[in-house]
């Protein structure tokens, strides 16, 4: 049982169960049936993606200073009630069930999937 971070759009892993995009959009051009047979996500769930400013923030981060500045502000809004029980019920369920959590951009490391792959793992849960 483990919870993975994906990016949406690829091909699934073998065992990665429910797909949960955690974006602020839809993906553009797919019809809603294609979702998920497409490999995008089972399941939409924008409250674990950043806000729209921060999106747009986190696009325009092209140095360690800005992202790190996106980084914060991210936390910040994920530590707010909802996120924060949201994240500690989902590391909870890594326990329990295989699932993924995931966003579209290419580069994980300069994405917010990143920052909560480090939230997942600070609240506990199994990674896969």
């Amino acid at each position: 049982m483990t919870l993975r971070i994906v990016r949406l759009g690829t091909p699934r892993a073998k065992g990665e169960g429910l797909r949960i995009g955690t974006v602020r959009r839809p993906p553009r051009g797919v019809r809603k049936e294609r979702y998920a047979a497409d490999d995008w996500y089972d399941v939409w769930f924008p409250e674990l993606s950043p806000s729209a400013g921060l999106v747009a923030q986190a696009l325009k981060a092209e140095t360690d200073v800005a992202w790190k500045g996106f980084v914060s502000r991210f936390k910040a809004e994920m530590a707010k009630p909802g996120p924060a029980h949201t994240i500690d019920l989902l590391a909870a369920l890594s326990h329990q069930s295989d699932f993924s959590v995931g966003c579209y951009c290419e580069n994980e490391s300069r994405c917010h999937r990143s920052v909560l792959s480090d939230l997942f793992k600070n609240r506990g849960a199994k990674m896969g």
